[in-house]
Order: C-alpha cells, then structure tokens, then sequence
C-alpha cells in the first residue's frame, strides 16, 4: 500500500475515490477523478515547503540507488568487499552496459523491511564500504570507465567499531582520491546526502541532485538539538540550513537539479528512472567533449570555489 504523508491527505482522498471507481467500472467517474488527482497534484507540489521537500527525501517508498541501478544496467556484475576487512552491504557497486557503454555505477542502499535494513544497516555504511567505493573506483580509473554515485545516506556510521576502523579517515581518503581520480564522474543525490557520508561519494566532475532530495552537513533534527536543545524544531532548522536542491544550486555547490515527476520519485518510479538516464546520457555527453586535463582542472578549481575564507 502506497504511503501518505500529511500534506498528501487530498491526493490520498482522491486516489482512494478513484479505486472505488473502477471497483464499481465507471469509466467517467475515474476519468473526472483522474483530472481533478493532476489538479490536485500540481496544487499540492507546486507549494512545498523545506521540510515538506525534506520528508519527500526520506520517503519510504522512494526509489533506492538499486531501483535505478539495475534498471539502468544491461549484464551487470556486482563487486563485493574492499579486501582488506569486509563486505558492507550499504555499499553496492555494479559493473555493466549503459547506453551502449560499460560504466560503474556506486550507490548506499537503505533497505525495505526489517531484515533488510538491518542487513544494509539503514543505508549508514561503515569504513570498508567506503573502501570498497575506493577499491572499485581505481578499478574504474584502470580501465578508464565512466562513474556514477548514487547518494543516499542519513550519514556514515558512527558506532564504535566502525570508529576503531578508522571512520574518519575512510572518508577522507576518498575526497583525496576522488577529487583527482581521472575517469570521469557524476555524482547524483537521489534521496537524503548526510554529511560525511555522503561527501564520500559526492566529490565528482558534475554533481547533482534530485529535485526533492537534500544535501546537509547535520540533519535538521542534530542541528536543533545543538542550536536550541530541541529537536523539535527540525522544521526551523530545515528552512535556516538551506539544504534543497533549488537552494544548493543558487549557492552554486551543485551543478544541475534533475527534475523528477512533479508528483515524485515514490510515485513515479519509471518516470524517475527515465529522469536520471537522460542526465547521465547529456552529462557524460559533455564530459566527452573536454580534454582530461582541462577536465580535471575545472574539477579541482569547483572545489577550491567551494565557501569563503581569507589568505
């Protein structure tokens, strides 16, 4: 059964009256519903709030980095482990065929239902999933194939043993190595971008994010906790961070918004996919086109552009 959240009460009042509809196959009556569900939609979607956008990003029924991945692979081949201490299913990294092209595509991965988000340990990958995303991306960079993230991530996790591991220095030894990998790149939020979680795969020549996705360095709800010793105030907090896509492009620390359905990734999945494809296809189109060299230079000169500070 589909989720609602609160501001969708009329869409699920709608789609509930078009149900009976066809229970009782009166074609006009779905056909007057079905206009009056688009009206409905364009009203409702049109009109979001941050933190409406926010719940949208962390839907249940939001499509994971699997949902597209495999779609979008033709005879792929999964890589496990980072050889040197496990195998972190939060992690998954495919090789296949894309638009006529052998590609790597790396995404985190929640999880539905209880053992399965237990197993992928709620999309919060510890250091050896991180080194895996290493390990793969030389790989890639051997064989000179194009890379395409896919973020997902409440954050990295931070229980204790993944601290002994060496959390910290996981992540950023890939914004290192990522920051001067040459294969080309593209990074891609697609649902929640946490932090150092999601920096580890978010270092890339184009970086972009979904258009009810969101990228923060805290979720909303840690910075009200710190900032008033509430973390009821998550939606305060979420309009003061500025961490929508729309936002994050006028700050210039993304470069493209992929407009998904109006109605959203969890209720069109398809049209979603058919989203991300598209940009995949123009952006490495244009990645094509530049010298390697001229390439990495603009790479690195986006990410010294990234905030301000004094000589």
């Amino acid at each position: 059964m589909a989720t609602y959240l609160d501001f969708e009460k009329h869409i699920k009042q709608i789609d509930e009256d078009i149900s009976t509809a066809k229970i009782k196959d009166d074609a006009s009556a779905v056909e007057i519903l079905q206009k009056n569900l688009e009206k409905e939609v364009a009203k409702t979607y049109k009109n979001l709030s941050d933190y409406q956008k926010l719940q949208l990003a962390r839907h249940p029924d939001r499509p994971y980095a699997i949902d597209y991945m495999r779609p979008l692979l033709d005879n792929y081949y999964e890589f496990h482990g980072d050889r040197a201490f496990g195998d972190d299913a939060s992690i998954v990294c495919y090789v296949g065929a894309f638009a006529g092209h052998k590609i790597i595509m790396i995404g985190e991965q929640k999880g539905r239902g209880t053992k399965n988000k237990i197993r992928r340990n709620f999309g919060m990958p510890h250091p050896e999933g991180y080194r895996k995303v290493l390990r793969v991306c030389k790989l890639a960079e051997k064989f000179n194939l194009p890379i395409v993230f896919f973020v997902d991530t409440p954050g990295a996790y931070p229980g204790i043993g993944a601290e002994e591991r060496g959390q910290s220095e996981a992540i950023a030894r890939n914004l290192y190595e990522l920051s001067k990998l040459k294969t080309k790149t593209i990074s891609i939020v697609i649902g929640e971008g946490g932090s150092g979680g999601a920096l580890a795969l978010g270092v890339a020549d184009k970086v972009a994010m979904m258009r009810y996705s969101v990228f923060s360095v805290i979720s909303p709800e840690g910075c009200a906790a710190i900032l008033w010793n509430d973390p009821e105030k998550q939606e305060s907090a979420t309009k003061a961070m500025r961490i929508t896509a729309e936002d994050l492009k006028s700050l210039n620390l993304i470069d493209d918004v992929i407009e998904e359905p109006l109605i959203g990734a969890h209720r069109d999945k398809e049209g979603a996919t058919e989203a991300i494809k598209d940009y995949i296809i123009k952006t490495l189109q244009s990645l094509d086109m530049l010298d390697d060299e001229i390439r990495l230079d603009k790479r690195f000169e986006k990410i010294l552009s990234i905030g301000a500070y004094k000589e």
